[in-house]
């Protein structure tokens, strides 16, 4: 007859072997929609004054050059 033996294992090891087999791909799909995201959202204000605009490299690309005078609101 058959003899069923289990084995307990800590928490921890599903954990670690989740993130091992997981993480990787998790992490590049959350950078590739964070870019998207910021890509889609960088046309509202508050995005690109709150956040784009304090980027050291390409923070001077988003400021807004328009003269008053030019702008409808």
């Amino acid at each position: 007859m058959a003899h069923i033996v289990f084995q307990s294992a800590p928490p921890t090891t599903y954990a670690k072997r989740f993130v091992r087999n997981w993480g990787p791909s998790l992490g590049a799909w959350g950078f590739g929609i964070g870019t998207a995201a910021l890509f889609v959202l960088s046309v509202t204000p508050v995005v690109r004054n709150g956040l784009l605009v304090h980027v050291p490299v390409v923070g001077g690309y988003f400021e807004d050059k328009t003269p008053p005078s030019d702008k409808p609101f």
